[in-house]
């Protein structure tokens, strides 16, 4: 009896195992399809993550160009201007040379008491006003220093020197004119400061 129980057992086990294997068998197949949709489902993902991640990237790099052109416009237009307001100033610290050497002379021959020379000062007087007007129109103008408080900025203090009646740091002589060019100096004025 103990045989035949084994047998049926053993019987029914080999069954059993039978029916696990084919069951296995199904379920390995209804797997494998479930493998294939998940792997196609797991790439249409990963195909859409990576359209996103790409729609970002070209955005970013779009926005990083459109700002990078709007700085290069920018840039473009200040050089523009600078270059309209500042590119005569080498042409014009070789004028403001001219401009001291008609006030030079006219220091020189203006105490004259010949009407012919006081004519001709006259005449060098109405040229360097003539040149210094048509200076100006183009940004040119005279930093005036006599009698102003010392402003390193636009003087260059060449002594001091004691004065009366005068402010500490006022400007009490001009040996050179300084001049600007649209509000930037091109030459400081050179002169002497009181000292108290």
């Amino acid at each position: 009896m103990e045989n035949t129980m084994d047998e049926k057992t053993q019987e029914e086990v080999t069954e059993e195992v039978k029916m696990a294997q084919e069951s296995n068998a199904d379920e390995d197949t209804v797997s494998d399809d479930n493998v294939e949709v998940l792997e196609t489902a797991a790439q249409e993902d990963s195909s859409e993550e990576e359209q996103k991640e790409q729609k970002d990237e070209f955005k970013e790099k779009y926005y990083y160009l459109a700002a990078e052109m709007q700085n290069m416009q920018r840039r473009y237009e200040r050089e523009k201007d600078d270059l309209h307001k500042f590119g005569s100033e080498k042409i014009m610290k070789d004028l403001v040379a001219v401009m001291d050497n008609f006030e030079r002379t006219l220091g020189f021959i203006e105490k004259e008491e010949d009407e012919k020379i006081k004519n001709i000062a006259e005449g060098i007087r109405m040229v360097n006003k003539l040149f210094l007007d048509t200076l100006e129109k183009h940004g040119l103008k005279k930093i005036e220093a006599l009698g102003e408080e010392f402003d390193p900025n636009f003087h260059e203090a060449l002594a001091q020197q004691p004065a009366e009646g005068k402010k500490d740091m006022e400007v009490i002589q001009v040996f050179e004119n300084g001049y600007t060019l649209n509000d930037r100096v091109v030459r400081a004025a050179k002169v002497i400061v009181a000292k108290n």
